[in-house]
């Protein structure tokens, strides 16, 4: 380990009593770390210290300019057409990126995605597109380039040269219960963001039981964050607030989302999801001056995916990232036949409506099954699934299904029996409907 010339443990002690740390102080501290001079204890002591004591806005920016500039930041400027992408702050069951960037894509969109994989509860979009048999998501910077000419999009995690530094505290946060953190979450996603080379973002800011902002206040304190970095940095941003107190979708796990999102492009996904593909990708257009007004957005997103461009832009973006099937195809046997068999039912306890489902527990239910990480080496099972049969709002009858799920046959059986239990009790059934949500809460423009 190289010397340093200042103390780590004095900035630690002075962020854990509530100090200021300066601009110089944070960016070394950083650099040092992403540079191996640093071990993940005194790193995860300082996101512990950040976690209680938050960040003063001069100290965010300077810790998301650190993180930013701790590789390299992409200068698209030769690849023609608008940059806009989108970001979610992570939920249950949000494969949205998966659909949603072939469909803007196929409007005319660039999308330059830099993404991540799995934090805590909340599932990964890179975990799930490697469920993919082949689909890579490491590529060097001129490969990505490459695909983003070629196709309109790429699809990619952070790697050696992009925001190595997120990389590393982005794995270390995920296990040291440190997610839940506005600065440290607003550092991490526009770094990334930020590094992609994009002239504007929309932000999926969740609130619920499945995010990591339990209330509309906190959430909007994200949103709002995340919108003054972007436009400090001369960024087009939009933030909406979108519901996640039950899971988006009806499926959990890698493999069982990706299909979910493929459903989606083929105009069969659920309701919920088809909703934010439209709505987000129609405020993607409008940022990068495609339609002049949301209904002529609204109306080339439906077109992209009735006409089938967008599940074939999806195919030519994943085969130039190594995929070894063909998307477009529904009767693709890794489709069905790499879904664990031998379900296990979860029922209803009573008849009535469903009243809850509690995202959050049915997150980790997931990581029972080892469809995510409880720590950062661990190793996930790509095929492990929770299906919801019913979600809030409708009617069941004591004995029915609830829900169904599946794991490796070698997963232990006191992981199965803890899926179980979570499930069981994520659910809260009553004698009358629920009043319903809006999937849509609020806007920042």
């Amino acid at each position: 380990m190289s010397e340093l010339s200042y103390n780590p443990v004095e900035l630690i002690r002075r962020k854990r009593d509530g100090q200021v740390l300066s601009t110089e102080e944070i960016s070394r501290f950083v650099a040092d770390y992403s540079r191996g001079a640093i071990p993940d204890y005194q790193a995860a002591a300082l996101l512990m210290a950040i976690f209680f004591r938050g960040l003063s806005e001069v100290e965010l920016l300077a810790l998301t300019e650190a993180m930013l500039h701790s590789g390299e930041v992409l200068d698209l400027s030769d690849v023609p057409g608008a940059k806009i992408d989108k970001h979610s702050t992570g939920g249950v069951g949000d494969k949205v990126s998966l659909h949603l960037a072939p469909t803007v894509a196929a409007c005319g969109l660039r999308v330059p995605m830099i993404s991540g994989r799995g934090l805590g509860h909340s599932g990964g979009t890179l975990d799930k597109l490697e469920s993919i048999p082949g689909f890579s998501t490491s590529l060097s910077t001129e490969e990505f380039r490459t695909v983003l000419r070629r196709t309109g999009m790429s699809l990619i995690g952070q790697t050696d040269t992009l925001v190595p530094a997120d990389k590393l505290l982005y794995a270390l946060r995920d296990v040291t219960a440190t997610v839940e953190s506005i600065p440290l979450i607003s550092a991490s996603i526009m770094s990334k963001k930020l590094a992609e080379g994009i002239d504007g973002l929309v932000l999926d800011v969740k609130v619920g039981s499945g995010a990591f902002m339990k209330t509309r206040e906190e959430a909007y304190q994200l949103a709002a964050t995340l919108v003054t970095i972007g436009r400090r940095a001369g960024k087009q941003v939009t933030a909406f607030l979108t519901d996640m107190d039950q899971p988006l979708g009806r499926y959990i796990g890698n493999a069982a989302e990706v299909n979910e999102s493929l459903a989606v492009l083929r105009g069969e996904g659920p309701p919920d999801l088809v909703e934010l593909n439209r709505v987000l990708g129609a405020e993607m257009l409008r940022l990068g001056g495609l339609a002049s007004s949301e209904a002529e957005a609204l109306s080339r997103i439906d077109q992209a995916v009735a006409s089938g461009e967008a599940l074939a832009r999806l195919q030519r973006c994943a085969a130039l990232q190594g995929a070894l099937v063909d998307l477009r195809d529904s009767n693709e046997p890794w489709l069905f036949d790499n879904l664990h068999t031998g379900a296990q039912v979860v029922s209803a306890p009573i008849t009535g409506y469903v009243q809850e489902i509690d995202a959050e527990a049915v997150g980790w239910a997931g990581v029972a099954l080892r469809a995510g990480r409880e720590r950062k080496e661990d190793d996930i099972d790509p095929a492990a699934y929770i299906y919801l049969d019913k979600k809030r709002g409708e009617a069941v009858s004591g004995g029915a299904p609830l829900c169904h799920f599946a794991g490796s046959p070698e997963l232990p059986p006191e992981r199965i029996a803890r899926t179980r239990e979570i499930l069981q009790k994520a659910y809260v059934i009553g004698p009358a409907p629920p009043t319903p949500r809006p999937l849509i809460l609020d806007v920042l423009r």
